[in-house]
């Protein structure tokens, strides 16, 4: 029986090739895109999955007790330590704090033989929660100072084919460590990217700020994991956190952070614990998986039940012959199950094709590799297509009634009309203007944030790392940058006025008797840095470089913030940050910036001098000699620094990563979009292809009174117009609602407006038009005689 339907299946099909052909191409397309976003969707979800005791990896977060503080990943240095020695409900806990974009180097080689990498100070118990192979040595190689595990990546890279176990490398040519242990190369799924592991005894002498009694500050740098025991309740866990800040935390503001168990699954979704994936993205993308699917089952669907009459007698043959209904439903089930079969086959390869694109937009690394995940997806989509395409189609041929079929008088009506065929494409064209209405908010809002004045000079400053901060020889480089004729300004930083980096600290203003309940960011600069960045003063004047003198210009939101009128008032007041460290008089007031991206409000910020904590060197330049300068920096820079190497940024693109997810978003909307349009299409050349066999003899009769050109392409378009028309009334509100909601988000945004939905709307109606004007105008063009002949 089951080989009769494949027989006649493939009969059928063999007999149809423009109707096999449409419906291959027009699956196959779906197919992939779901194939890509079914592997993209599973990559995100399996991070840091395969550690072993993964459902019990937590990590401790930090949520501060300031109005306006952002949450941390970090947490105080010694708290996973007294967290450890004080309770018993982890089985481990392990701090890890990273450094990024260290130098190493092997002593006694020559220079060349460096590179930038980081690397994270580790406890032994973090290596033990994790479960990241050894392939020499174990965990407890961290357990002594002046220790290092590295990957066999890292091994290779530095002493090639030889054993790295009992060699030293040198950390910003100022630490020396020996390898004593090699791990396999960390997996790409996981968040924890760091290649060199240093022991955590070497922490402090690298970095004097991480010691162990500073329950004053927090770094995102410096986590701490934990392994919980399996009967421990994460809330009873918790409860220590309250215990262990009313014990070792003296300041009141700080007192009221809250600490929590963050699941290591959580990690990689939780953008305000430096996520790096929205799982609302990964839905939204599932769901437009689905979508097309459903795009090109539509596809089916009508040209399936626009081809049932010219099966009628054929179907009437076979139920006077004794075929029963469930047969011949199974029958073209059987033929909907070859198509969907060669679809799948097209299908893998061209997400196979595609696949590098995908790993290149999103800096993975994805291949099309057979495991029972991949299989049981592509057998579960293959079956799901089949059944939504076949059943309908199925259902109607096999209710056909054989004297009706046999003497030809079934019509439109008896294979559903057009009414339900009408339904269906206009859900087709809606979804394709979803999306295109999705790329046209997106792509405005992102304009919007790319072209928006963001208050400071982002276009023409380049910044260069820091290795050493010593006044003389940071002098001696400004002087050497300042002589080149391409430079027009230099300053000595932390960050530039929009960064990711966050450094925020208490404040206390003038004579208050305690801290306002509000953080300031701070921005440590010289005081070339205003006019380095063109940010301009509303009063007073800029700071003074100075040893001694402590001098505080805040910007207008931070005068807003301390319940100031006027920031005239704020001149001469005491400022008071970093608990009670850093006091001095407001010299001055400059204009609001945008320190954060659109998705965040303007921070009250504070600038102040800081020598020591310059981590940047930011130079403006003039963008015609672009090329020269920056060889010339290099220059400069590499004989000022020649143990380290050298590298840059242009503070543009800084700005530009707040967006790079969204962006990212964007191309795969905007791809899709094409997608679904390209699947659109397809169906409305075979529904149109259809209708003109069926108008052959109507269009001749009309020919031959008459009818010019178009007016038969007009009988064809009117009934696509309107169904166009429909479609962008029913996807209006649909986008209009899941746009709002996307620009929730921003707390500066674009307004959707009118001309959006219109623009979408036009693009939808053009391409209809192509697409129909083609086959009806092949249709008009022919000799009436040709079509009236057997009459």
């Amino acid at each position: 029986m089951i080989r009769n339907y494949l027989t006649v299946a493939r009969r059928n099909l063999v007999r149809n090739k423009s109707y096999t052909t449409l419906n291959v191409f027009g699956l196959a397309l779906s197919m992939a895109c779901s194939i890509l976003i079914f592997m993209m969707v599973s990559y995100h979800l399996s991070f840091d999955r395969f550690h072993a005791n993964a459902d019990r990896i937590y990590r401790i977060v930090t949520g501060t007790g300031a109005a306006n503080a952002l949450s941390s990943a970090g947490v105080y240095v010694p708290m996973g330590r007294v967290f450890r020695d004080e309770y018993t409900f982890a089985e481990k806990t392990g701090r890890v704090a990273t450094n990024y974009g260290t130098t190493i180097s092997i002593p006694g080689t020559r220079s060349t033989n460096k590179f930038r990498e980081a690397i994270a100070f580790a406890e032994p118990e973090f290596l033990e929660i994790m479960s990241f192979p050894f392939v020499q040595g174990r965990p407890a190689a961290l357990a002594e100072p002046d220790r290092v595990v590295i990957t066999e990546a890292i091994g290779q890279k530095l002493f090639g084919d030889q054993n790295p176990v009992g060699k030293t490398i040198r950390l910003d040519n100022r630490m020396d460590v020996t390898v004593t242990g090699v791990l396999q190369n960390i997996p790409a799924n996981t968040d924890r990217r760091e290649e060199i592991y240093v022991s955590f005894a070497n922490l402090k002498p690298y970095n004097d700020w991480f010691h162990e009694e500073n329950w004053t500050g927090i770094s995102g740098n410096m986590q701490c994991f934990v392994l919980l025991k399996p009967t421990v309740p994460v809330a009873e866990a918790e409860k220590a956190f309250t215990a262990i800040s009313q014990k070792y935390i003296k300041d009141a503001t700080e007192r009221k952070n809250v600490f929590r168990l963050q699941p290591i699954a959580d990690i990689h979704f939780n953008l305000n614990y430096d996520g790096r994936m929205d799982k609302t993205n990964l839905w939204a993308l599932s769901l437009i998986g689905l979508l097309l699917i459903v795009t090109a089952c539509v596809n089916f669907v009508n040209l399936a039940t626009a081809q049932a009459l010219k099966r009628a007698k054929e179907i009437g043959i076979r139920k006077v012959l004794g075929s029963e209904r469930a047969q011949l439903f199974w029958q073209f089930i059987a033929e909907t199950g070859i198509i969907a079969v060669f679809a799948m086959l097209v299908a893998v390869g061209v997400a196979y094709l595609l696949m590098p694109l995908l790993n290149q937009l999103f800096q993975i690394d994805l291949s099309i590799m057979i495991n029972y995940q991949l299989v049981g997806f592509l057998v579960a989509l293959t079956i799901l297509v089949t059944l939504l395409s076949g059943s309908y189609p199925g259902l109607i041929l096999a209710g056909f009634q054989p004297i009706l079929a046999l003497k030809g008088k079934l019509s439109q009506k008896h294979v559903g009309g057009f009414s339900i065929r009408r339904v269906l494409v206009v859900g087709q064209l809606a979804i394709s203007q979803i999306l295109i209405i999705g790329t046209i908010v997106i792509t405005s809002q992102m304009r919007f944030s790319q072209q928006s004045d963001l208050g400071f000079n982002k276009n023409s400053v380049v910044l260069l790392p820091m290795p050493v901060q010593e006044a003389a020889k940071m002098s001696t480089l400004k002087s050497q940058f300042m002589q080149l004729p391409g430079v027009e300004n230099v300053s000595f930083c932390m960050q530039a006025p929009a960064s990711q980096a966050v450094n925020m600290t208490s404040v206390r203003f003038d004579n208050r008797d305690k801290d306002e309940d509000f953080l300031i960011r701070t921005k440590d600069a010289d005081e070339a840095y205003m006019p380095t960045f063109d940010l301009k003063l509303v009063a007073g004047r800029n700071i003074l470089h100075s040893d001694t003198t402590r001098e505080f210009v805040i910007n207008e939101t931070a005068v807003k913030a301390l319940g100031i009128k006027s920031p005239q008032e704020a001149l001469g007041k005491i400022l008071i940050t970093s608990k009670g460290r850093r006091r001095g008089p407001i010299v001055g007031v400059m204009k609001d910036f945008f320190n954060n991206s659109f998705r965040g409000a303007i921070d009250p910020i504070c600038l102040r001098a800081n020598l020591g904590e310059y981590g940047n060197c930011a130079v403006k330049i003039n963008l015609q000699s672009r090329r020269e300068t920056l060889t010339s920096l290099e220059k400069i820079w590499n004989t000022s620094f020649p143990e380290f190497i050298y590298s840059y940024q242009f503070v543009d693109d800084q700005v530009a990563q707040f967006y790079a997810l969204d962006e990212l978003i964007l191309k795969l909307i905007q791809f899709f979009a094409i997608i679904a349009i390209s699947i659109s299409c397809l169906g409305l050349f075979g529904m149109i292809s259809f209708m003109a066999a069926q108008k052959t003899k109507e269009i001749g009769i009309r020919k031959a009174l008459g009818a010019g050109v178009e007016s038969i392409v007009w009988l064809f378009s009117k009934e696509f117009i309107q169904l166009t028309g429909i479609a962008v009334l029913v996807a209006t509100p649909i986008a209009w609602w899941a746009m709002h909601r996307w620009l929730q988000d921003f707390v500066y945004k674009i307004g959707i407006e009118w001309w959006m939905f219109a623009l979408s709307g036009t693009v939808a109606l053009s391409i209809v038009l192509l697409t129909v004007s083609y086959q009806s105008v092949k249709a008009a063009l022919v000799n009436p005689v040709k079509s009236l002949r057997s009459e």
